[in-house]
């Protein structure tokens, strides 16, 4: 186990350089000067040069690089081009927003699609089975986007039921998880159908194995089999999807945000680089990459540490 943990840690390190190095060459990829396009047309030649200066676009390209990874390893992701605040306390006020976000959409659709996925494996072809498959299809193929606004103008704007902006009064936590609702419903209900197709295929295919089959021949109660049985090894490639569901909540919670005005992660990015605000906008991009590869690591670290044959393939 514990070579296997290096080799995921050494794996995760190498994809947060790679995505380093990458997020550092747009900038040259972009066409224009980053100190012109943030500054305007009528900003002087000297004003582009002191922003130039000030950004580190005056130093030699390896060297620009060099300290980019420097200052990344160290949690230093520069300043702000306009309030001169640094861009790593703009990026912890914003995130547990974000993390909140998208920890309420993955929370409940785990509770909701790993039992609808359980109960369609167990009673296979059966009305309820089919009625569960229509409703994973058709909400795996709804833009989260697109339930977000529908969501807002159906239950906020008409029926009033939900606050429609903001993300509550800071200190009041029953108002915050108000606010939560919409946008996490929003951003969750596809993934319900992503886990309940996963969950009964892998199930259909656990049940159909000698172990669980002997079970049952030695008169184990049903709930005992498929509990204890079958529902322990099924969920492991659900454990796998729910480390990359964090990569689909994180891009969902940036549309979430923008049609409910909700401080974070996503609103963030969208402001600053309209307001061509490079060093924040590679920040939280980096930021939201960390995070990622990091539940990626946690769950393949948890598939190993269920799974013995998964650390014993190496």
């Amino acid at each position: 186990m514990l070579y296997y943990s290096l080799q995921r840690v050494a794996l995760a390190v190498a994809i947060c350089m790679v995505a380093m190095t990458i997020l550092f060459s747009l900038v040259y990829v972009i066409p224009g000067d980053p100190a012109s396009l943030a500054l305007g047309p009528r900003a002087t030649a000297e004003m582009k040069e002191a922003l130039r200066v000030r950004m580190g676009l005056d130093q030699p390209l390896a060297m620009q690089l060099y300290n980019f990874f420097a200052n990344a390893v160290t949690g230093n992701l520069g300043y702000d081009v306009w309030t001169r605040r640094p861009v790593t306390t703009i990026i912890m006020e914003a995130l547990p927003y974000t993390l909140a976000l998208a920890g309420a959409g993955l929370g409940w659709a785990i509770l909701i699609g790993i039992p609808l996925g359980c109960y369609s494996a167990i009673n296979r072809n059966s009305l309820m089975d089919k009625i569960t498959g229509i409703i994973s299809v058709g909400t795996i193929s709804m833009p989260s986007f697109l339930v977000a606004v529908y969501c807002l103008l159906l239950f906020a704007v008409h029926l009033k039921w939900f606050p429609a902006i903001g993300a509550g009064e800071r200190g009041d936590l029953a108002d915050q998880l108000w606010h939560l609702v919409l946008p996490a419903f929003a951003i969750g209900l596809g993934w319900v159908g992503y886990l309940a197709r996963l969950v009964r295929a892998s199930m259909l295919e656990v049940l159909g194995e000698s172990h669980v089959r002997t079970a049952r021949a030695f008169g184990l109660p049903e709930a005992m089999v498929i509990r204890r049985y079958a529902l322990r090894l099924a969920i492991l490639p659900t454990v796998t999807l729910l480390g990359i569901a964090v990569g689909g909540l994180l891009s969902g919670a940036v549309f979430a945000e923008l049609v409910f005005n909700r401080p974070g992660i996503g609103l963030l990015v969208y402001n600053e680089a309209a307001r061509r605000n490079y060093p924040t906008v590679m920040g939280t991009v980096l930021v939201t990459v960390g995070v990622f590869v990091i539940c990626q690591l946690v769950a393949d670290l948890l598939v190993a540490l269920l799974d013995p044959r998964v650390r014993r393939s190496l």
